[in-house]
């Protein structure tokens, strides 16, 4: 599948989106996820920061300076990560009081960011011993003559963090599976829903090769005017080519018999000079009419798709019959041709430009001719077919190539031909969209270059 095709962009499209949408929801679903599990582990703290208070506030045992409600085992335990501390913040006497599990730490107090947040409850991050991360939940409480403490409970945030990192996995895990299911889900859909159009493709393919005339089947609601467009211009194009023959058989006709009738008129006065003059350039106007009409019949015919030609065979029929039109000379021909090279056009055109090019390179050759075939592929990502024909004659310099090509335009008169060959060759090439180069061959002679449309 080439990157450029619609299947593909629609697919990576999805895709782009599918990854972008899921990814922005993992994202969402996980801060949010985190949030919950913050709020979850302060309120867990928030019991121990109320039991607290109200051990510092009203102590069961007065004489007992510590709180001593707060039943968590792992605030006994030497940095547990679940810590407790009472600080009094007027400079009264007990200034610390901390749970065994702080050991000889203390707990950092978070910052305060305004006079609000002083006198509420506050819930952040912290660093605590041993460089652990904590969760921590603290409250200043103002008991009047009793002083003023800050009472701080912390727990463990690794806790939380497995807590997350569990969910993260699960997400992503859940989310990957989404994804290939999407993804899935999307290229069968884009496979099976550019179908149609792929069946255009194809069909259109066929008729251009000549396999079909007209795009068959039915087809989706959606694709169905595209068909029906395309069968109609199908149609109007066949209707304009008939009409282009019908006009170029009646001129043809139209022609034909005055024509006739001068060269019976002038046949008929013997050997009388004027009469020798007419028929002379009736010849010649015979010669241009035809080629003519043949330029008109094959413009009418370039419009209707579907004509392919091989060019090997073509070569070698060529071959053999410059070997016997050209029996004095014995001309070597060496011609390479690849066995799948194919000419976007009628056979009688490629053996109209390849004959004229081969048989002008044996009336200038010494004794060599060479003609290599070869398929190409263009800056335009088309295939062309490129056929060199070179001789060993004595070539000609770029005025006289310049020359030659013009419609009518000879070099030497003693050579048989009226001139046309080459100018033929150009419309001819022209007409396909290709065209011909003349340069100097390896062999020493002309080198012609004919480019012309693959198939």
């Amino acid at each position: 599948m080439r990157a450029n095709s619609l299947a593909l962009r629609l697919f990576l499209w999805a895709t782009a989106w599918t990854v972008v949408i899921l990814l922005a929801t993992s994202i969402i679903l996980s801060s949010l996820y985190r949030n919950a599990v913050e709020r979850a582990f302060d309120s867990r703290l928030g019991v121990y920061l109320r039991t607290l208070i109200s051990d510092v506030a009203s102590p069961e045992n007065p004489n007992e300076p510590f709180p001593q409600s707060v039943s968590e085992p792992l605030f006994e335990l030497p940095l547990s990560g679940w810590y407790w501390q009472v600080t009094r913040t007027d400079g009264g006497k007990h200034d610390v009081r901390a749970s065994r599990s702080l050991w000889d730490g203390n707990l950092p107090r978070l910052p305060v960011e305004n006079a609000a947040a002083a006198v509420g409850i506050r819930t952040g991050y912290a660093t605590g011993p041993e460089e652990q991360k904590l969760r921590v939940v603290e409250r200043t409480i103002d008991l009047g003559e009793e002083g003023t403490f800050l009472v701080s409970v912390a727990g463990d945030a690794a806790e939380i963090e497995d807590d997350i990192r569990s969910f993260d996995r699960a997400l992503g895990m859940t989310f990957s599976a989404l994804a290939l299911i999407l993804l899935l889900t999307t290229a069968f859909q884009v496979r099976f829903g550019l179908l149609p159009l792929k069946r255009i493709s194809q069909s259109l393919a066929a008729i251009r090769a000549g396999r079909a005339e007209r795009l068959e089947g039915k087809f989706p609601v959606e694709i169905a005017p595209l068909a029906r467009e395309t069968n109609a211009l199908l149609d109007a194009n066949r209707e304009i080519v008939e009409r282009a023959r019908t006009h170029v058989g009646n001129l043809a006709h139209a022609l034909k018999t005055p024509l006739s009738v001068m060269v019976n008129e002038a046949t008929a006065r013997g050997d009388d000079p004027l009469a020798q003059k007419v028929r002379e350039q009736i010849d010649i106007m015979r010669d241009q009419v035809a080629r003519h009409l043949e330029r008109a019949r094959l413009a009418a015919r370039l419009t209707v798709v579907g004509t392919i030609t091989e060019v090997l065979p073509v070569m070698r029929a060529m071959v053999r019959t410059m070997e016997k039109a050209h029996p004095e000379k014995a001309v070597a021909f060496k011609m390479h041709a690849p066995d799948d090279a194919r000419f976007r056009g009628e056979r009688q055109d490629l053996e109209e430009m390849v004959g004229n090019l081969v048989d002008n390179a044996c009336k200038w050759a010494q004794s060599r001719v060479s003609i290599e075939v070869s398929i190409e592929r263009t800056d335009s990502d088309r295939s062309v077919i490129r056929i060199l024909v070179d001789d060993d004659g004595r070539g000609l310099t770029p005025a006289e190539r310049e020359q030659v090509a013009r419609r009518g335009r000879r070099l030497d008169e003693t050579k048989p031909g009226s001139g046309l060959g080459l100018s033929i060759v150009v419309e001819l090439a022209g007409l396909y969209g290709g065209g011909l180069t003349l340069g100097a061959a390896p062999l020493g002679g002309l080198r012609a270059e004919l480019v012309l449309p693959a198939a």
